[in-house]
């Protein structure tokens, strides 16, 4: 076991005991009282099912874990990167298609391995639960439309990758940091009209009262909206969000309609609010820019390991090639994926207190921004006392009673919009 295989597998052995102790801290962090901020929200038997909801997730996940990393030593070990290289080499394929074929084996082997997981986890948890509302035809027709949106959109863009590794010479990895990079922007465009629909309905938001204070809330921090919809969440799940996509002409604001039903129009307007404060904020321009960054980082050091011998020797292979290397290497990059993963989980979570204080200091009410928090709360299921570590760890927004203690040192005042 060279150098390479070592870092790897100590990264993923790492990586593996680290959630486990963060899942056995968050369990044990559960406090059997309902917290005084949320008397009235909760009754106790919904705070039981809340923790019972965590609780069966979390051993949920120690069972998929576990399942993934034996199955990745096991394939590791015996050889299997090695023999399915070979297997496809004497097909006769060559160019590129060697490496389209390859990772295209792996990552569909992989998601018919783990269908089993998702089946228990849609059908049986969440039904447990009453968040599933995912008929089988639904499920079905998700993962046939997500497969072919992978082959119709990603294949190509992986393509040009291996095409520009394999003949454009040491600046392969500018271009190929070029192409994703105008890839990711043309998606963000295009996803809202074009790819998001295959999935839900968006329904254009009726005149009425939520209309007509959500726009005048955008007058008042000049924001300027033409696209609110209405979503169908309630065709996968009773679980409620909001969220705000695209950009110029195709930006869209989309309420889940299981939001729309759990919320009085203040609460919803205060939901919305948080949307703006994100784009306000810029944090949505930030979180792309440092995207593109990571990308171009991942690029120029694939570009130098994929010359590195060891790096195949690593996991048995015969022949070193590109398509291979994308796939040690990412193994290789986990533990700074790790830490990076960490700090911008961080920096996440200081964006969205600061959407949280945008939006308290531009409704009406700062309370209907931590009303809406504790009904998404306990719609949702979520866990109120998360341990520390574990939310350091794993949340990209503040655990709920920290963003409500935020909120209270809020008042309403004129906020900066531009």
């Amino acid at each position: 076991m060279n150098i390479y295989a070592t870092i790897i597998l100590a990264a993923v052995i790492l990586d593996f005991v680290i959630g486990i102790i963060a899942d056995r801290m968050n369990i044990k962090a559960m406090q059997p009282e309902i917290p005084p901020e949320f008397e009235g929200v909760y009754d106790a038997d919904d705070y039981a099912k809340s923790q019972r909801y965590t609780a069966t997730r979390t051993r949920f996940g120690h069972i998929t874990g576990t399942f993934d990393v034996i199955l990745l030593l096991a394939f590791w070990f015996l050889g299997g990167f090695n023999v399915l290289d070979s297997l496809i080499r004497d097909w006769g394929v060559t160019g590129i298609w060697i490496g389209l074929a390859y990772i295209g084996i792996i990552m569909v082997a992989k998601t018919i391995i783990s269908l089993p997981f998702s089946v228990y986890s849609t059908f049986v948890i969440e039904e447990r639960f009453g968040f599933n509302k995912t008929t089988p035809k639904t499920f079905i027709l998700d993962r046939i439309k997500g497969l072919l949106l992978t082959i119709i959109l990603g294949g190509p863009v992986l393509a040009v990758i291996l095409a520009f590794f394999d003949y454009a010479g040491s600046f392969a990895w500018l271009y190929a940091w070029a192409v994703v990079t105008a890839f990711t922007l043309v998606i963000q465009f295009i996803a809202p009209r074009w790819i998001m629909p295959l999935f839900n309905k968006f329904t254009p938001l009726e005149d009425g009262d939520l209309k007509s204070a959500i726009l005048n809330y955008a007058q008042s921090v000049k924001y300027s909206v033409q696209n609110i919809f209405i979503i169908d969440g309630s065709k996968r799940s009773s679980k409620s969000n909001a969220f705000f996509t695209g950009f110029g002409k195709n930006k869209r604001i989309a309420l889940f309609d299981t939001l729309v039903e759990e919320h009085s129009v203040p609460q919803l307007v205060a939901v919305l609010a948080h949307e703006i404060g994100h784009f306000k904020k810029k944090h949505i321009f930030k979180g792309m820019i440092i995207g593109i960054a990571h990308t171009g980082l991942l690029f120029f050091l694939l570009s130098v390991f994929l010359s590195h011998k060891g790096l195949f020797d690593a996991f048995y292979m015969e022949h070193m090639s590109t398509y291979a290397g994308l796939l040690f290497f990412g193994m290789l990059y986990a533990p700074i994926d790790m830490v990076l993963s960490v700090i911008l989980n961080a920096y996440s979570r200081k964006n969205e207190f600061e959407a949280d204080r945008f939006a308290a200091e531009t409704i009406e009410d700062p309370t209907h921004m931590t009303e809406a928090l504790k009904i998404l709360s306990r719609t949702n299921l979520s866990n109120l006392t998360p341990h520390p570590f574990y939310a350091w760890l794993h949340y990209s927004h503040p655990p709920v009673l920290q963003r409500i203690t935020a909120l209270k040192s809020v008042s309403r005042r004129p906020a900066e919009h531009d």
